[in-house]
């Protein structure tokens, strides 16, 4: 049964509210009137209601007294937090991928990495974020657990709500060697390696958030930190 043309309605300005958050047009703390943004969006107020609060069950805003909805802000120290859980995760996705995935895994993150390695000498920022989040997009799918694929999808979606409230650098060149790391243990077959590989990635992008949130005082905006 096919959605309805209310669904559908909800389903694009829920889509249109995700990517102005995500592109820093609605910034954190930003009021998510109802009436304002159907009256913006030539909409009724019902899908725009929906997708406010779909949002919120994203994670991607929160209720707040007397406010209603705003824009979620997450602070490096939140994120840290939320990266302890990431390292274990992606730890796990990795070696599922090497013990349910073929060749074809290996195949698609080797040209993902060309792609990432071509964005970073570039210095193409958004080719470098999007090729960034489908290697590991890549992997997470690959590990054939619906529930790890739906834990790992939640924590990418804070992550790039993050790059626009926390600036921490990383190195893009640094996510390169990692993921090439990650790679390399994926294509020689071995799971213990795979899951050591992914955990060392995220906990060194861990230690550079917290070092440089108490360099900077936890301000800003964060970059590359996928």
């Amino acid at each position: 049964m096919g959605a309805t043309s209310a669904e559908r309605i909800a389903d694009a300005v829920y889509e249109r509210l995700r990517e102005e958050i995500f592109a820093g047009d609605l910034a954190p703390g930003a009021r998510l009137s109802v009436p304002a943004l159907a009256e913006r969006l030539e909409v009724s107020r019902s899908p725009v209601r929906e997708a406010v609060f779909r949002l919120v069950q994203d994670r991607l805003a929160s209720e707040e007294p007397r406010r209603g909805a705003v824009v979620a802000e997450i602070g490096a120290r939140e994120l840290a937090a939320i990266y302890d859980v990431r390292e274990v995760l992606e730890g796990l996705a990795a070696r599922l991928a090497v013990e349910n995935a073929g060749r074809r895994l290996v195949t698609a993150l080797r040209e993902v990495l060309g792609e990432h390695e071509r964005a970073v000498r570039d210095t193409d920022v958004a080719a470098v974020t999007e090729a960034d989040m489908r290697f590991h997009e890549l992997i997470r799918r690959a590990s054939g657990n619906a529930e790890v694929v739906r834990l790992l999808d939640g924590v990418q979606t804070q992550v790039r709500l993050a790059m626009r409230t926390t600036r921490v650098m990383s190195g893009p060149r640094q996510a390169v060697d990692d993921h090439r790391a990650i790679l390399t243990a994926i294509e020689s077959g071995d799971p213990d390696a795979a899951e050591r590989a992914a955990r060392a990635h995220v906990f060194r992008l861990r230690s550079t958030l917290l070092r440089q949130a108490e360099d900077m005082g936890d301000v800003g905006a964060m970059e590359d930190m996928g």
